[in-house]
């Protein structure tokens, strides 16, 4: 632990605050700390005293984080309720260790004021513990020694009597009734340790609880601290280092291969973490015995699976390259014998209730010298399983240096996997959105379409790269898409599309930060007039630059990325009417954008069969929100059809068909829908989004 806990308790604020607000005040200052316990990690309850809204009585009621959530952002409706008289009535309907999963569905019928908020099958061991603030947290330090062969010695010799222990036990009624028990049995004890699990701690008070539970968990990093003195992991097997370039590099160039392999049931999004941890471990003498054993606290493997897989790679090779391509010849018979493995696990554990065999491919994948790889249904879930691994990291760090490290038993694990109650979670899950497991890369993202575009993709659960060469305006349009969807699901990268590394940089970018690519967005442009005579060659080579060799090289590096993958993937230009139909004074810009629509059919040819459609959306006339259209375009227009620049938005939309006027909305629904599996059917087609212009309908 780098520097020691504090606490972040304000009396002034707290002093106002209800039990039931301290409840949720305590629960965001554990879940605001990492070191403390993992997201989505721990659960935490009071004992409260409240009238009972049917009868007014004054009645003890359990709030307890309800199941699913996290405690660092958890409200007030996070929390279940439950009546405690009723859960101690329960104790009269328990049957036994066989019978542990009808209790959970009993706890309902202890709800108090009919509160939806499902309890957790944690609720029985907060429930019994005879305190009345009581937390349940899953810090690296304590979970190091409860990891041990050794972890209840050493819990005696660190806590000195005052944290009691326990065996190994899947939570549950049971294990409720054991703390219960042992808790009451010692009226000392400020907490009690579960081996291969974490921590239970209480107080009298919020304050007095939370208080413990930083102190025991310093506690623990203190004695771990002064005592693991040897070289991690055995000390370090790499003597030479790839810098930050190089392993981002390497990463960029295995990940949308690793992402195409693994992607055949459901779509992965990946995440790359290359922290110091991470390194020290994937360099170290004992990464390969150490992986084998597995992680070992439920928390950890429930999201990572009970092991990783460690990638042949040898980044001490003199020749980088042919390491690669060595690397990636031999990927297809590790990621086979993984899965091997993992059915093999499966046969050997199951039970005759046992859920079907879920996806065997592996969460985390491990490259010495280069870092984590971790592919998940979505960013979020990727991202916080690489975080759940490199607790896994700190813990096997931590226990092998004081003892021996000890994963959790193979059939406790399966057990725990495939636990019926956990099957039944995975079920209540909402269906996926139509674009969930996708990433998108859209050019000229920073403008009005491709702003329209990216947040169209994002509603429908893609993840988006947002590529532009105006970097402060990319900045802005990045942060509005974050604060409305979320960090996970947007990168933004500056990219000059005229420019080949630029480009094939920014594609990179998408690599490293989700595993590929299978949307490609080609918007960016600009808009230019004048008279043929007037034309200068740079005008000329200013349009063909931006929007036929922009668009041309944008689509050979994203090529590159899908044909790496496997997984096909759907191209989409956006064009312009001025494509299929001329304009006067545009001479140079509407032989780019006919360039562009002729390019998007001879991407649609070739990336037929890898199963790469390529199609055009041709907007005509949008003004508002197009950044093109902010500039001397919308003067040199208006010139040319003799009225005033007030005049011109009014005037195409007398001139379409449909009196109507065009959006980047609108331009932005056409891509979506070219995107989808909807048109999955449709490659070298064109879309014209221009409320109606007959001299541009296609032939």
């Amino acid at each position: 632990m780098s520097k020691p806990l504090q606490s972040l308790w304000d009396d002034s604020l707290a002093n106002s605050m209800s039990e039931p607000e301290l409840l949720k005040y305590r629960s965001n200052l554990l879940g605001s700390d990492l070191r403390i316990t993992n997201y989505g990690g721990g659960n935490t309850s009071a004992k409260v005293q409240m009238s009972d809204p049917l009868t007014g009585d004054d009645v003890t009621v359990l709030w307890v984080k309800g199941s699913g959530g996290d405690l660092g952002s958890i409200e007030l409706d996070g929390f279940s309720t439950l009546y405690m008289d009723r859960l101690e009535q329960l104790k009269q309907k328990y049957r036994g260790l066989e019978y542990e999963d009808e209790m959970v569905a009993l706890l309902s019928h202890c709800t108090f004021n009919l509160n939806p908020r499902a309890a957790s099958i944690d609720t029985p061991l907060h429930a019994y513990i005879p305190h009345t603030h009581v937390d349940h947290m899953h810090p690296d330090a304590a979970i190091a020694i409860a990891c041990t062969k050794d972890s209840r010695d050493l819990t005696e010799t660190i806590f000195e009597g005052e944290m009691g222990w326990l065996p190994w036990q899947r939570p549950g009624y049971d294990l409720g009734l054991k703390l219960e028990a042992m808790a009451k049995s010692g009226p000392h004890l400020k907490g009690i340790v579960l081996e291969g699990h974490g921590i239970f701690t209480w107080g009298y008070t919020s304050k007095d609880c939370y208080l413990n539970t930083l102190t025991i968990i310093q506690r623990a990093a203190d004695w771990l601290a002064k005592n693991n003195t040897s070289a991690p992991f055995g000390g370090e097997k790499l003597s030479q280092k790839l810098s930050a370039d190089e392993r981002r590099a390497v990463a960029s160039r295995l990940m949308p291969l690793v992402r195409g392999k693994i992607s055949s049931g459901e779509r992965k999004i990946g995440h790359f973490d290359d922290s110091a941890e991470v390194l020290q471990f994937v360099n170290s003498a004992q990464l390969a015995p150490l992986a084998a054993l597995g992680t070992s606290c439920p928390d950890h493997f429930l999201r990572t699976k009970i092991r990783p897989l460690v990638i042949d790679f040898d980044p001490q090779s003199a020749d980088l390259e042919t390491e690669l391509v060595r690397c990636e010849s031999a990927l297809d018979g590790q990621l086979t014998s993984y899965r091997e493995d993992y059915a093999a696990y499966y046969a050997r554990c199951q039970r005759d209730t046992s859920p079907a065999m879920r996806d065997g491919n592996a969460v985390i994948y491990l490259i010495p010298g280069v870092g984590m790889l971790s592919f998940a249904k979505d960013k979020a879930t990727a991202r916080i399983a690489s975080e759940f691994y490199i607790n896994a990291i700190n813990v096997m760090r931590e226990a092998s240096g004081v003892s021996e490290y000890v994963g959790l038993d193979e059939q406790e694990a399966f057990d725990i996997e495939y636990w019926l109650l956990e099957e039944a979670k995975l079920q209540r899950m909402p269906k996926p959105k139509n674009l969930a497991g996708k990433v998108a890369f859209i050019t000229g993202g920073a403008g009005g379409i491709g702003f329209a575009t990216a947040s169209r993709l994002l509603q429908e659960g893609a993840c988006v790269v947002l590529a532009d060469i105006d970097e402060d305006s990319l900045a802005e349009r990045g942060a509005q898409l974050v604060e409305q969807f979320s960090a996970d699901v947007v990168r933004t990268v500056r990219c000059d599309v005229t420019d080949e590394v630029s480009v094939a940089q920014a594609l990179a970018v998408a690599a490293v930060e989700f595993g590929g690519i299978d949307i490609l967005v080609s918007n960016a442009g600009i808009a230019s007039a004048a008279p043929i005579e007037e034309t200068s060659i740079e005008l000329w080579d200013r349009n063909l630059d931006i929007l036929a060799k922009g668009y041309f090289l944008v689509s050979r590096e994203g090529f590159k990325v899908m044909k790496r993958q496997s997984l096909g993937g759907s191209v989409i230009f956006i064009a312009s009417k001025n494509g299929l139909v001329a304009s006067q004074n545009a001479s140079a810009y509407c032989t780019a954008k006919a360039a562009e629509v002729q390019l998007a059919r001879c991407v649609a040819l070739e990336g037929a069969p890898i199963g790469v459609r390529c199609n055009v959306v041709n907007p005509d006339a949008v003004l508002r929100g197009s950044r093109i259209w902010s500039g001397k375009w919308k003067k040199e227009r208006a010139d040319a059809y003799n009225m005033s620049e007030e005049q011109l938005e009014e005037h195409y939309r007398q001139r379409s068909l449909l009196k109507l006027n065009v959006f980047p909305e609108d331009i932005a629904e056409a891509a979506y829908f070219l995107a989808s599996d909807v048109s999955s059917k449709s490659t070298g087609n064109i879309i014209n989004v221009d409320a109606g212009h007959a001299p541009s309908f296609t032939r």
